[in-house]
């Protein structure tokens, strides 16, 4: 099982509101970011953790978080149930299953040949420099890389070019989508089949 929560209207977040409805490790956490985008963002991913939890499990309690090695969160009180984090300006979205997953979800932005060079094999180089919108092929490849990272929990690697083979590897599959009304594109690395 697993289903996908997404908020792409964060500006529409009552962000007093939204606090109060944090755990108070979340409320912390958020509180040292600077930007209120970011907090408001950071709010509406919990948010949108805590309605998977109510509605796939059943569980209304604020959740707390163990972390891994790497930062991965964990549910302190259900290691059994399996979600993941993300953000950016547009939208926050969250992921939640009963097996482990990983998501991204990425404002269009432009990319340097040094960051496509260390991040790309030749293959997705190829690909990214014969699109229309080398910059969305990027993105895509970019969110599905981050993605399965997130799942492993591995953070960011220096074998960056190999990684989307190494979920190919472990039978890992992406399931990645635009918006089409706000600049973002969001991938889902799970081994379940929707």
């Amino acid at each position: 099982m697993r289903k996908t929560y997404i908020n792409a209207n964060l500006e529409d977040l009552d962000l007093e509101w939204a606090f109060s409805q944090l755990s108070e490790q979340r409320r912390q956490y958020l509180l040292r970011f600077r930007q209120e985008w970011s907090r408001r963002a950071g709010a509406a991913v919990y948010l949108l953790l805590r309605q998977g939890l109510r509605e796939l499990f059943g569980i209304d309690e604020a959740p707390e978080f163990a972390f891994g090695e790497h930062g991965k969160p964990s549910l302190i009180s259900h290691p059994g149930i399996y979600f993941s984090l993300s953000h950016c300006r547009e939208a926050a979205a969250c992921v939640v299953a009963t097996e482990p997953v990983g998501i991204d979800v990425e404002s269009l932005r432009s990319f340097s040949p040094a960051l496509l060079k260390r991040t790309m094999n030749e293959a997705e180089t190829a690909t990214i420099l014969a699109a229309s919108e080398p910059r969305r092929a990027f993105i895509r490849l970019w969110t599905q890389k981050e993605a399965y990272l997130k799942l492993t929990g591995t953070g960011l690697v220096d074998e960056l070019p190999s990684v989307l083979a190494a979920a190919a590897d472990a039978g890992y599959t992406f399931q990645t989508t635009e918006s089409r009304e706000k600049p973002f594109i969001m991938s889902v690395c799970s081994s379940i089949d929707d």
